[in-house]
Formats: structure tokens, C-alpha cells, sequence
């Protein structure tokens, strides 16, 4: 036997860690913006006190620099790989809300071995992530929701869609960036959707949601401290409804939201924050119909828009948030003020042109691959000008 094929390298210190999950390789829904989540995270945990211990396999990322965790394990993010390295360095605890939907994914494994998740409990995250129990904690706090439901096949399906009404929104389960999400009209195109989604997913759970059509779209980023809760920002898409939230132009802050209407989402915000128990960072998807406010669906982690919001505002808000999940720190301890005049875009950025083949057309399945910041003076600005002209006429359509 090769002696080498037992060695490690990898000598635990005894100082106290804590271990930060990447997001892995850059994919649709997830990529640099959580990259940036996991450096600022460190930092916060080093400034804390602790040995910080980064988990990433994505040589692109600043995360993986060998000089920005106190140790780097470049190692694919997943379970069988994360577990030896938890049994060997015996970490205080894992942040899993800074890397995105593959570090959130590994808090179940997480939770069933005791070991330690930083921040939001495991329990807490799943009700957020489970469509039903998500849906019966909107309904007991009297929060509208989409009417929905779920199912295994495309017969329950079927049943599923014509009780709550087409247009209806079908989905697979705890999955990124809205991957094989479809709006169907009718009980044929949903059968092929179901069909076609058990076929590349099979097992997973079929979300079945009614579409809000024609509506607004908004979302909210904040944190809570299990007493402070603040807004870092709400922000505004232009595109309407069905377009993926990575996909769309957003404005921060919202520019044609009535007060009524915002003051309506932080106030939910806070609710749903107080309600999942949230310690550290949250992001809550709405939809705007009829001046009615609906959840769409809540995000119990750094979503791709909390850096962008980090730097319109230059607020070191991961730094803030990554430290209340270490329960060093509270809100109140942070002096936050927003330096910004104007508003900031974030404009999506697609690579149409070295895809040839794929389809353009946008819809609930994101296709964009990364995003950018704008920042304009005043809704006058000519850039924006031109992107709310083509809302308006696809409103209209």
C-alpha cells in the first residue's frame, strides 16, 4: 500500500474555528456575487476572533485566494468531502447562508450530524425553503400569498392547476436560479412541463403556484438580530412579472412604488423575519397586483443582490451580518448610513453570443450570467428612460 494515500496534510490548530461554504462552480443563479458574500464574511469572522476556514473548489473566486481564509480547503462543496473536514477540524460551528442555494442545501446534513449552523437554525431555513410550510406560516401571520399547491405526478398536477386557476407557475423543489421553471396556460402544456421536469429531476417535489400576471415585482433584502430588523434595500424591477428575478433590471431604491406599498413589504419583511426566528441575512421575493402586496417566496441567505446593495449604499453590510450570526455583534452596535444620491440600476448580463443555440427569450428560468451596477442621477436619466418605455409596452401586451 502507497503510504501516501493516508497522509494529511491539513494540521488542526486549537484555536476556534468557523467554516464558510462557497457556492462552487459559477452556474446560472449563483456565481461572484456570493463570491464576495463568503470575502466579506471572512473577514468578519477574523476580525471576531476566530481561525476562518473556507470550503470552495472555483479557482476564479477571491474567496479561494490562499491568502483570504486562514486556511483553504479547495474541495468540491458537498457533503461527503465537507464531512471529513468538519470531523477533522472541529469547527464552533458552519455559515452556509453566504454561499448561495449549494451551501444552504448542505444544512440539512449539517443539522442531522449536530454540528453547529452559524445564524438561522436548520428548522427555520426549511420552513423559508418548503413551498407548504412556507405557505402555512403566510397564511397564519394573514400575509396574501399566490395560491398553490404541490404534487409527485402529472395527474396531481393536473388536480393542482385547475383548483388554484391558470396561469400557473410549475417548479421543481429547492432548486437555483429558477432551473426548469415554466408558466403554463392549460392542461396540455402542463403535462408536458411536469413531464418533462420529472424526466431531468425525477423525484422531486412539483410546485404548482397561480401566476400573478401582469403585475409589479419587487424584493427586499434586511437583517435581523432576534430583536433589530433593518432594510438594507428594496428594489424595484422593471421587467414584469414571469421574467426571473436574476433576469431583470432592478432599481434601488423603488422609484414607482407607492409609500403605501413599501412600508406594506418591510412591514411583512419584519413579520416573516420575527416569524422564522432569522439571525443574519433574509431576502423576500413580492409581487404587486391591484396595489395588493403578495410573498412570492423568502430567501433565508445572502441573495445575488445583497452585494450589489452593499456597494450602491457603501454599507460593509455582509461584514455587519456575518458578525450578528456569530452573535458578537447587534444591530444597534452599527452606525449605517446610506451613501448614495440618485438611484443604482442593476443591469443582468447575458453570453448570448458564445451560446449561439440557446433561446433568448426570457422567462422564470434565469439565463443571465452575471450583472452589473448603474448608477443615474434621476429617473430623467435617458438609460432608464428607455428600459421603463419597454415596460410599460410589455404591460400593455
Amino acid at each position: 500500500m502507497n503510504p501516501t494515500l493516508n497522509s494529511n496534510e491539513s494540521i488542526p490548530s486549537q484555536k476556534k474555528k468557523v467554516i464558510v461554504l462557497g457556492s462552487g462552480p459559477n452556474r446560472i443563479g449563483q456565481g461572484i456575487e456570493f463570491d464576495y458574500c463568503c470575502v466579506h464574511g471572512l473577514l468578519a469572522i477574523k476580525e471576531s476572533g476566530y481561525e476562518a476556514i473556507m470550503v470552495n473548489c472555483n479557482p476564479e473566486t477571491v474567496s479561494t485566494d490562499f491568502d483570504m481564509a486562514d486556511k483553504l480547503y479547495f474541495e468540491p462543496v458537498n457533503w461527503e468531502h465537507l464531512w471529513e473536514i468538519v470531523e477533522l477540524e472541529k469547527p464552533e460551528g458552519v455559515i452556509v447562508q453566504l454561499g448561495g442555494q449549494t451551501a444552504l442545501k448542505l444544512a440539512k446534513r449539517l443539522h442531522e450530524k449536530g454540528i453547529k449552523i452559524i445564524g438561522t437554525s436548520f428548522d427555520d431555513m426549511d420552513v423559508a425553503e418548503d413551498r407548504g410550510r412556507f405557505s402555512d406560516l403566510l397564511k397564519e401571520l394573514n400575509i396574501p400569498y399566490p395560491e398553490y399547491g404541490t404534487a409527485i405526478d402529472a395527474d396531481e398536477a393536473l388536480v393542482v392547476a385547475n383548483r388554484v386557476g391558470y396561469p400557473v407557475l410549475v417548479r421543481p423543489s429547492y432548486v437555483i436560479g429558477g432551473q426548469r421553471m415554466r408558466i403554463v396556460i392549460n392542461d396540455d402544456e402542463l403535462e408536458k412541463a411536469v413531464i418533462s421536469l420529472l424526466k431531468h429531476l425525477p423525484g422531486n417535489k412539483i410546485l404548482i403556484d397561480h401566476f400573478l400576471d401582469r403585475c409589479q415585482e419587487a424584493e427586499v433584502d434586511a437583517i435581523f438580530d432576534g430583536e433589530n430588523f433593518h432594510i438594507m434595500g428594496v428594489m424595484e424591477h422593471i421587467e414584469p412579472a414571469g421574467i426571473h428575478s436574476g433576469d431583470s433590471n432592478a432599481v434601488l431604491p423603488a422609484f414607482n412604488l407607492t409609500p403605501l406599498i413599501v412600508e406594506t413589504m418591510e412591514y411583512y419583511s419584519e413579520k416573516i423575519a420575527r416569524a422564522l426566528n432569522i439571525k443574519g441575512l433574509i431576502n423576500i421575493q413580492f409581487a404587486i397586483k391591484n396595489d395588493k402586496v403578495y410573498v412570492i417566496e423568502a430567501n433565508p441567505r445572502a441573495s445575488r443582490t445583497t452585494p450589489f446593495i452593499a456597494k450602491a449604499y457603501q454599507i460593509p453590510y455582509l461584514n455587519i451580518a456575518t458578525k450578528i450570526m456569530l452573535g458578537v455583534a447587534k444591530l444597534t452596535d452599527f452606525t449605517m448610513e446610506k451613501k448614495m444620491d440618485g438611484y443604482a440600476i442593476k443591469e443582468p448580463v447575458f453570453s448570448f453570443d458564445k451560446f449561439p443555440g440557446v433561446n433568448k427569450e426570457l422567462g422564470p428560468e434565469m439565463k443571465s450570467t452575471g450583472e452589473a451596477i448603474r448608477f443615474i442621477k434621476d429617473l430623467r436619466d435617458p438609460y432608464f428612460r428607455t428600459l421603463y418605455k419597454e415596460r410599460s409596452m410589455n404591460l400593455s401586451k
